[in-house]
This record gives structure tokens, C-alpha cells and sequence, in this order.
């Protein structure tokens, strides 16, 4: 899935990437490897803290920030940006990553359903958004700082049935 990402990212050396849930830090070493400038922003403090560490053991802190916030939010002090990768899925594109795109920057969004997520490949042509439909992913839900309360309503009966005898 990092591959695929990446190949529709299409990043070049030096190119400026929002990378929304840095996760263990692979997609944003894998961007830094190519030669991308990275700020990736993670909502879990330990994961971004544990990334940290591992992306400073690669020798990637001098083209890898990682920050703990709201990834749905992206990172507009360092806007704009020639790409953007999100990984987790989406109800939909958020207008604010969309806003943060360079003229013909690049968005990849898993959005969807759990059980129906598609990747997504947003290209920006001025104040137009080209949407290409790569094909059927499956990955954890994006939740913005709104998004937490409905989702632990949501998961709270799954939680007492898995608990249950």
C-alpha cells in the first residue's frame, strides 16, 4: 500500500509533503529516501514520539518533522504543499487538505466506509480538484478532533460484546 501511495504521490527530490498519520514513520522514511521535505502529523502522542525516535535513528530529522495534532486539519503554516498523503480512510476529502495543494499538487485519500474505501489521487488545477479513482483499500478510519466521540458511541456495544461471555 506504501508503494502504490507513493507511485500516485509521484514525489520528487526536494518537493514539500504533508504526510496526515505518520503511524510508525514508513511512509514519511520512505518519502525522505526519496529526497521529499516531510511534515507528518499524528494524533497519538506515543506514535509520534516512538516515529521520532526512529526517523532520527534513520538520519531523517533534517527532512522529517513529526507533530501531534489533528492530521484532518493538515499543517497550513507550511502550506502549500506538492503533495499530500493520508493514511487512514475518509467520509470524504477534507476541504482543508484540498486548500493546502500547490498549483498541480497531489492528494492521495483512502475515503470510504471501512468496508467500501476507495484510493483517491486529487490533482489541483487552479481552483479545480481532478478526482481519479484508483481502486478498492482498506484502511482504519480518519478521525478528526469531532470525529472521536462518534466513533467511541459507535465502537462502545462492539467493545461490550467482545467482552461479554
Amino acid at each position: 500500500m506504501v508503494a502504490r501511495m507513493t507511485v500516485l504521490l509521484a514525489p520528487r527530490p526536494g518537493d514539500l509533503i504533508l504526510e496526515a498519520g505518520t503511524g510508525s514513520g514508513y511512509q514519511a522514511a520512505v518519502l525522505a529516501w526519496l529526497g521529499a521535505r516531510v511534515i507528518s502529523i499524528e494524533r497519538h502522542v506515543e506514535l509520534a514520539e516512538t516515529a521520532r525516535a526512529r526517523l532520527a535513528e534513520l538520519g531523517y530529522t533534517d527532512r522529517v518533522e513529526v507533530r501531534v495534532g489533528d492530521g484532518t486539519l493538515g499543517a497550513p503554516d507550511r502550506a502549500p504543499y506538492a503533495g499530500i498523503i493520508v493514511t487512514a480512510g475518509a467520509p470524504a476529502i477534507p476541504t482543508s487538505l484540498r486548500e493546502q495543494l500547490s498549483e498541480g499538487g497531489r492528494l492521495v485519500i483512502p475515503v470510504g466506509p471501512r468496508e467500501r474505501q476507495e484510493l483517491f489521487l486529487v490533482i489541483r488545477d487552479g481552483d479545480e480538484w481532478r478526482e481519479i479513482d484508483d481502486g478498492p483499500c482498506v484502511f482504519v478510519p480518519l478521525v478528526g478532533a469531532d470525529g472521536w466521540a462518534e466513533l467511541l458511541a459507535r465502537l462502545a456495544p462492539i467493545e461490550r460484546g467482545w467482552r461479554e461471555p
